[in-house]
Formats: structure tokens, sequence, C-alpha cells
């Protein structure tokens, strides 16, 4: 505990000692009036299992600048880990808060000798915040670093004491899986070099091309391979600084794109560009409260809004192209092509979130996957650096096309339905099953995860269905509503859970609710407890497979009582436990408000509270799971707001518990949306009444154009449970 403590304090040390500007406020006094950026700590979710980025970067840019440590194990995905203390440099892309590590490339480590090819460091010589990295190695070089979108800006100041200081720019470390199939750097002139690096890791194919400038000319420049390039400068007393442009196209894009976006040596200044850009970013969601514990509320918030823009990640250069699904070259002058697309994590609570603060990005991102559908045959399903991982199960980026077609935030409807009806036609990953069973049958399945994989599906088809019929394109909308219903053949009256389901329609025999195995199991990384309730688009038919509202909630509390053994090949995604609800992964995230659609929200609001202020903290471990590129962050983030998308698709936000007195977020063209919760503490987090600007208003629900329009919402809250929401015309 004491050790827990003392890291603590060391992590806030360094918030403090990263201020960009001298004087730095009380997180308070930032929320009145001063920068937001200020309150952001970038440590959380670095230690335990958050496997976030840490480093220098801009809202879903190309380039993560950070610093790269060895490999050791599932905890350092992103590349570091707060738990270690040698770096092996400095890094320009890195994934954040993923269950696998890749990328981790153009690795720079600046030196005092020539042989130096790891250094140790200390957390209380880091200084980090929005945008800007900093720390003094033990070797007593002083390293700063910011980013643009497509560019790495990096400063070091050497000792005194040294006549040269080195440089080496390593093409073979990677992260994770990474490993070089190809490396090039040819010195162009006294103070350039250009190159490219080649991997395979869990994107197979992967080309990131490069050029770096230098402010000094290079007194010696060495290769060892095509891997490693030695460096050395002569020490003028002054800062060395290096300017990193990337592309995934070329090195002529990747020149295009430092010309563009990093033409000068000014490091203050494109620092305080990146603070800006965060700042803008931060600024469409206000909060205030009384709460005793707003520091660290706030703290909390905004480093979740922060972390919920790290990806999608932009992936085009500066003239439109952009390397291609197929690995061709494409160009795009209309929009901006993303990559790190964690799809089946997203969906959920990230894109809805979006959806309402950065409206102006969607029709990009369909753009983006329209694209991918075209250049591979199918929408994306994990893609990563222009490359399809396949990972994880069901159809997770038609939920988010979808949602962003019915929202009306795309003119390309036509496509879009296109590309997700196609997608959802394949006869890959158990779709030619599913067509011909109207389940996957798990004795004919050699990859398992039928559950998971089939209720995956079975969400998806809801969403085509919803999208068909807005298009009055009946036939269709028949077809995948029947499919949408095949969540009804994994389901045991019997025992109440989903199961493994045989060709035979009879269910698996061996079978323990609480087991989840990585060989031969049902589900997707969690067990039948978990998956039970994966049926976010039709909870009222769950409920009525159960028989009836009552033996359906006296399920769902037990969900958040019940223990169990996991079994010893569970995987180290099921965390965040209460009962067997596993918040530290993404199937959970809807479930604790389905009690709406039962009358029952006060069971919700508890246990929202609950999970807010248990599994969200201000502290390097503060994450009770991976952060998943955003959807742990967004679930906070929409929660802390009191709403929550659990329909995957169409805009119906259910009404939970606001953490805060007051939030507003801005929602496009101008216009603002508040959610004032009047009484609200830590005993009022019940809604007693609600008014939808000045009327009252009884619905547990709104819906998206309801806050996009602009207005305010406001909640009394109360300590008891109260009849709001609870009549069947005010459910979701």
């Amino acid at each position: 505990m004491k050790r827990r403590i003392l890291t603590t304090m060391i992590v806030l040390v360094t918030i403090v000692m990263g201020a960009w500007a001298e004087g730095s406020s009380s997180n308070a006094a930032a929320i009145r009036g001063g920068r937001l950026t200020k309150l952001v700590n970038p440590y959380i979710g670095t230690g335990g299992h958050g496997h976030v980025f840490l480093g220098a970067n801009v809202p879903f840019g190309l380039v993560q600048l950070g610093p790269t440590q060895h490999t050791h194990g599932w905890d350092w995905c992103s590349g570091y880990h707060y738990s270690d203390s040698i770096l092996l440099g400095f890094s320009h892309m890195h994934l954040s808060g993923t269950g696998v590590g890749d990328l981790g490339d153009i690795t720079v480590l600046p030196a005092t000798c020539p042989e130096e090819r790891e250094v140790k460091f200390s957390h209380l010589a880091e200084r980090v915040r929005p945008g800007y990295y900093a720390v003094t190695l033990s070797n007593g070089v002083h390293v700063e670093l910011t980013a643009t979108e497509r560019a790495g800006l990096h400063r070091y100041t050497w000792p005194a004491d040294v006549d040269s200081g080195y440089v080496m720019l390593n093409l073979k470390y990677g992260v994770g899986w990474d490993r070089l199939t190809e490396g090039k750097a040819v010195r162009t002139s006294s103070k350039s070099i250009t190159g490219h690096r080649f991997s395979r890791g869990w994107a197979d194919s992967q080309r990131v091309y490069y050029v770096a400038d230098f402010s000094e000319p290079m007194a010696s420049f060495r290769n060892e391979g095509d891997t490693l390039v030695v460096m050395s400068f002569k020490n003028t007393g002054q800062p060395l600084l290096l300017r990193v442009g990337i592309s995934a196209v070329s090195e002529e894009g990747a020149r295009a794109n430092l010309t563009a976006e990093l033409n000068h040596w000014d490091f203050a200044r494109t620092m305080k560009e990146a603070d800006d850009k965060w700042e803008r970013q931060l600024e469409k969601v206000s909060i205030g409260s009384a709460s005793k514990a707003f520091s660290d509320q706030a703290a909390v918030f905004y480093t979740a809004m922060y972390h919920t823009m790290t990806a999608p990640s932009l992936f085009n250069d500066v003239n439109g192209d952009y390397r291609g699904a197929d690995g061709k070259i494409h160009h795009d002058a209309g929009h901006n092509i993303f990559t790190t697309l964690s799809l089946w994590d997203t969906y959920r609570a990230q894109h809805p979130l979006m959806t309402l603060i950065h409206c102006d990005r969607q029709e990009d991102l369909a753009a983006t996957m329209i694209s991918i559908w075209k250049e591979q045959g199918k929408l994306p399903v994990w893609h990563l650096v222009g490359c399809e991982t396949n990972c994880m199960v069901g159809n997770p980026a038609i939920p988010v096309l979808a949602d962003i077609v019915l929202k009306g935030l795309t003119e390309r409807r036509e496509e879009a339905f296109e590309a997700m009806k196609a997608s959802a036609m394949l006869d890959e990953r158990g779709l030619a099953l599913l067509k011909q069973y109207n389940y996957i049958p798990c004795d004919l399945f050699d990859d398992q995860e039928t559950v998971g994989r089939g209720l995956e599906y079975t969400l998806a088809d809801w969403c085509v269905a919803r999208v068909a019929e807005r298009m009055k394109k009946k036939a269709d909308q028949r077809y995948f509503d029947h499919r949408a219903l095949s969540y009804r053949n994994y389901f045991d009256k019997s025992t109440g859970f989903m199961r493994g389901t045989d060709s035979k329609g009879q269910f698996r025999e061996s079978f323990n609710p609480f087991h989840s195995a990585p060989k031969n199991r049902d589900y997707t990384e969690g067990n039948a407890w978990q998956f039970t309730w994966l049926v976010p688009h039709d909870v009222h038919g769950l409920v009525a497979l159960f028989g009836s509202e009552q033996r359906f909630t006296e399920k769902l509390d037990s969900l958040f009582i019940v223990e169990g053994d996991l079994g010893e090949e569970a995987p180290p995604d099921i965390t965040g436990l209460v009962g067997q609800y596993a918040h530290g992964n993404e199937p959970s995230h809807h479930i604790l408000y389905m009690y709406n659609y039962v009358g029952q929200p006060w069971k919700g609001a508890r246990l929202i509270r609950q999970v807010l202020r248990e599994q969200y903290r201000n502290d390097f471990d503060g994450l009770s799971g991976n952060e998943d590129v955003g959807q742990m962050s967004a679930w906070y983030v929409l929660s802390a707001m009191g709403l929550y998308q659990v329909e995957p698709a169409g805009g119906k936000y259910i009404i939970g518990t606001p953490l805060f007195d007051e939030m507003t977020m801005q929602v496009g063209q101008g216009r603002t949306f508040t959610v004032k919760a009047a009484g609200n503490s830590d005993e009022n987090i019940y809604v007693q009444r609600a008014r939808l600007n000045g009327k009252p208003y009884t619905r547990s629900y709104l819906m998206y154009d309801d806050i996009v329009r602009g207005g305010m919402l406001e909640l009394d809250m109360g300590p008891e449970p109260s009849d709001f929401g609870t009549k069947k015309k005010d459910r979701p």
C-alpha cells in the first residue's frame, strides 16, 4: 500500500512538473478558466493492464511519438509500461490500449557514446502532458518530444561535459509481434536521412517511409547493416533538433508531409500548437461539480476524453494519397482516411460518443470504411495500417457505419448500405453456416467462439435491417430482421444462459457458465454469465426468452453478485469484475443500462456510480482493463454525462446517473446540449424528475436528435429510487 501511495505521488509530481506554462493552476481553477490540457494525466492506464500510449501526439494523428521499452509480455502492447525503467528509444508510431502489440516504428535513441543501445530512466525525470513528452535519461541527455499529425519533433540537450552526442536510428526495433522485413537508411545530405521500414506482425504487411532532418550537420554517419545508423554531432552547447515525417505511401510523401506540417525548427511553437489542438477538442465538453472529489474526477474525465482521441488515426498523406487495403496507392482528395479501427471494442461507446462531439469527422469515417470495402471486398474488422487483421468476431464495422447513416451524418447512404449488405452476406468466418442453420453450430466451426461470434452477427444484422428500413428496402429489411433474431437459437431456457449449439440443435454437453478458455470455447474473451446479455438490439426479446420481466431481472441481479472460478485458461481480458459483470472488457459495457428496459433504472444507477467510482482512478493503474483504443474511456465519458447508447445504432441514449452537477457538450453547428443534475451528490444518485428544454420529461432515454438540436436536460436527483422511467410507455 505504501508503495502504491508513493508511486501515485510520483505521478502527481510529474504532472505538476509538466505544466507547459509557469504557474500551473489547480484542477478547479483550470475548470474555471484555465487550460483543460493541464487536467489531463497521461499516466492513467500506463500501469496495470491499461496498455495506453504515453508520449506526444495530436488528436487522431498518425504519429504517436514516445518512449519504447523492451516487450516483456502482454502489458507492453503499447511499448511502454509504468513498471519498467529501461528505454530502447523513442518511436514514432504506437498503439494505445490494445491486447496485441505492434508498430513501434522508426526508433531513435540519443546517447553519449556510440555503443549505447538502451538507457535507464526514472519517472521522476519525466514530464508529460498532451502533445509533449520529456525525460532526462540516465546518460544525462535531456529529451523533449512534440508532434503534428504526420511528423514528430525531437529536441536533445547533451550533458555539458561531453564533446559529442550520438543518435542511433534503429529500424529493427518494433513492439510486440512486429518484426522487420526490410529496412533502409540513406544519408541524402549532411543534415538529412531518408528511408523506409517494412515489417510483419499483427499487421501482416506494414510499410512506413520516413525522412529525418537534423538542425546541425552530422560529424559522422555509419550504417550497421540495414537496421542501425549511428550518427555523431558536435556538442555546441545548444540543443540538437530532429524532425521526422512519415508516410505509408512513399519517401516523397513523407517529405511532403514534413514540409506541409513542420517546415521550421521552432519547438516551442510546435508544442503550443499541439497543446492548442488538444485544448480545442477537450473544450467540446465542460463540466462542473461541488463534489469534494471534483479535482480527481476532472482529471479522470479529461484524461478519458484525451484517450478517446488517440484513434482512429489519420492514414493519408497531405495530398490525399494513401495505401489501401489492397496494397495499392489510392487518392482521395475529398476525405481523410483513417486506420487503427478497433471496431469490436469501439462500436459500443467510442463511436456513439464521436457522433455527438465529433460529428464533423463522420463523413470521413464513412468514406474510410467504404473505401476499405471496395479494396478488400468487405468492411473492416480490425484494420491496422492498411492491413486487415481479422481480429475479433462479428461484423463490427456495420454498427458504426449504420449509426452514421441513421444519424444522417453521411451523404453516401447507398454505398454504405451496399457495403454492409455485402459484408453480411459473405461466407467467411462462420457466415456460411449462419446462413444455412440460422446460427453457427459449435460442432462444425473449428475456430469455436460460436456464441460470441453469432451474437455479434445478430446485432450487426439488426443494424443492416434498420438501414434497409430507413431506405425502404423491404425485402432486405425482412431478411436481416429474421437473422437478427438468430440469438434465440443459443438460449437455453433450462439454465438461462446462451450456450454453444450443435448442428442437431443440441446444446454442448460440457458446460460451466463460469469457465472461459482459449480453446474449445463458445465465448469471446468471456463466459456464459457475460455473454448471455449480448442482445443490445432486442432487449425486450431477450426478456421474453426468460419468460417474464421478473425472471429476467432476477438473473440480471445475480450477475452482479455471483462468484465462480473462471478456469485456469481464462484470458487476462476478463477484469474489473463485479460479481461476473466484467467491466474491464467490452461485451459487458451495455449491461448496466438494461435495467431501464424493464423499468428499474435505479438498479443500474447504483451500479454505474460504483463502476465510475471504483474502476476509474487518477492513478497510473487507473483502468480496470486495457483501454481498447478509447472504448474504456468513452464508456466513462458517456456515463459521466448520464447517457449511454445501448442499441448498437440509431441514437437511443439511455439516461443513467450523471456524475457531475452540470455538463455541457458542443454538438456541432454552434449548438450545445447541457445536462444539469440538481442536488447531485454521492448519495443523491437517483433521478427523481426530468425536464427537457423546460418541459416535463418522463422517458428514461433521449434520442440523438433531441441532443444534437441543442438544449438542456434537467434532472432532479435524490437519495432514494423514484418512479422516473418506470412506466412501460417511458421505457426504451
